[in-house]
């Protein structure tokens, strides 16, 4: 796939906010350490840029 990006869930979402919580739910993270494919596209950056403190950019 073209243009994609790697996502890893580096740290738990408990105590976030509820809006964070689903924030990762949408992109499709369930447990730390997991890492899930996504387009790279202005709403993938934005969801991402959201949680900052809970996910990382895994390099391809």
């Amino acid at each position: 796939m073209a243009n994609t990006i790697k996502v890893k869930l580096v740290k738990s979402t408990i105590g976030a906010i509820p809006k964070h919580k689903k924030t990762v739910e949408a992109l499709g993270l369930r447990k730390i350490g997991q890492i899930v494919e996504k387009q790279d596209n202005p709403q993938m950056r934005g969801m991402i840029q959201q949680v900052s403190h809970l996910v990382k950019i895994v390099e391809a």
